[in-house]
């Protein structure tokens, strides 16, 4: 039911490892978790997180919106969808103002300050919606849409090379926020995913083709969404495994670039989903790229998290271990490594991923582990004991 209080579930514990304290913010026995780092749930000021939860509805991982106040712990639902958000389908402003998510076939935008919600788009032919993202102008939401193939999809990673090479059509496609235009920007032959708009410029994009790093030719692109031209952001090589780009706070692209034999995937059985070990003495690095393409830094990571996520000024990462979350400072030319505190999720599914995420201030880090069975969020403090 929309405007449904929860009272505060938030407890504490010290980290078993590194004796950090560590907020599990959500503890009531149902699933939770935050939205995909290039969103970020924190709204501006860091006071409230928005997020996914399974907690009013009758089935399991059938997910609706709420936002926490994260000094008194209040819970409150936003959506009340009986077929629920698609799991990974929902971003938001970064004031939180709007947040646009995908139910069913249709797209959806929530002004969370009237609580009004209008449908934008209904898809009407047999096309996947992907993740929306909202223009920083507030004027579009950009996504990529891609034909239905019949691979059953699934934990671990099931049907994900598949699904790569059945998929021959695919769009970047631009959305008016009043509902008002639809337009294809771009059309592909190849699985399409991870559309975000530039956080400084409203006529720029990046997107993604998708699958696992090894076989991808070429993972990363730029778009220029006035004149519709594309072209490749580091133009890969046979032994480069790249992929979880981002565009950081001030504009510019990250990339992890895992080298030979990774496929970008990690299962419950803490392997890769589609390649078999692959021994190699390439170094992975990570680099930062400015809006037009051009490579500004390089910088060896030997450290095979599964994904980063930066502070502001592009010095400090966060990122996720098999067991652990580690910060790597990169402000000089060799990174260095701490563990932060242990996570202990299961990598079972997309929801089940750490997705470690930086607030605003970059002083806090909120991540999602199913460490006590279902996922919950969890909030720690970097500048605390």
């Amino acid at each position: 039911m929309i405007g449904k209080e929860f009272p505060s579930e938030i407890k504490e514990y010290v980290d078993e490892k590194t004796g950090k304290t560590v907020l599990q913010l959500t503890s009531d026995g149902s699933n939770n978790y935050h939205f995909y780092f290039t969103d970020n749930s924190f709204t501006l000021g860091d006071e409230e997180i928005y997020f996914l939860s399974d907690r009013s509805s009758k089935t399991p991982r059938i997910y609706n919106l709420f936002k926490m106040d994260l000094n008194s712990g209040l819970i409150v639902q936003l959506t009340d969808e009986i077929d629920g958000i698609e799991p990974g389908s929902h971003t938001k402003t970064p004031d939180s103002e709007l947040v646009v998510y995908v139910t069913g076939k249709v797209i959806k935008k929530l002004n969370t300050r009237t609580s009004e919600i209008q449908v934008i788009y209904e898809e009407r032919n047999d096309v996947h919606l992907g993740h929306p993202h909202i223009s920083p102008d507030k004027k579009y939401i950009g996504l990529a849409r891609n034909e239905r193939v019949p691979i059953p999809r699934g934990a671990n990673y099931k049907g994900f090379k598949e699904t790569m090479f059945a998929t021959k059509k695919g769009w970047i496609t631009l959305i008016s926020l009043d509902g008002s235009k639809v337009i294809d920007v771009f059309e592909d032959t190849h699985w399409l995913g991870h559309f975000q708009f530039c956080p400084t410029d409203s006529s720029v994009g990046m997107f993604c083709h998708e699958g696992p790093w090894n076989l991808v030719h070429q993972r990363m692109w730029l778009i220029d969404l006035t004149s519709r031209s594309v072209q490749p952001v580091y133009r890969q090589g046979e032994d480069d495994c790249i992929g979880h780009e981002f565009w950081t706070t001030d504009g510019k692209i990250f990339f992890d670039n895992r080298r030979k034999g990774h496929d970008g995937t990690i299962t419950v059985h803490k392997t890769q989903a589609t390649v078999e070990k692959v021994e190699t003495d390439q170094v992975p690095f990570i680099g930062l790229a400015d809006k037009n393409g051009t490579i500004l830094r390089t910088v060896d990571l030997p450290y095979y998290c599964n994904h980063y996520h930066s502070n502001r000024e592009n010095t400090l990462l966060v990122g996720d271990e098999v067991e652990d979350l580690v910060l790597i400072n990169i402000e000089r030319e060799e990174a260095s490594i701490e563990t932060l505190c242990t996570h202990m999720t299961s990598w079972n599914t997309q929801q089940t991923h750490c997705h470690p995420t930086f607030s605003w201030d970059n002083e806090k880090i909120l991540f999602t582990s199913d460490r006590e069975g279902t996922t919950n969020l969890y909030l720690v403090d970097i500048l605390n004991p």
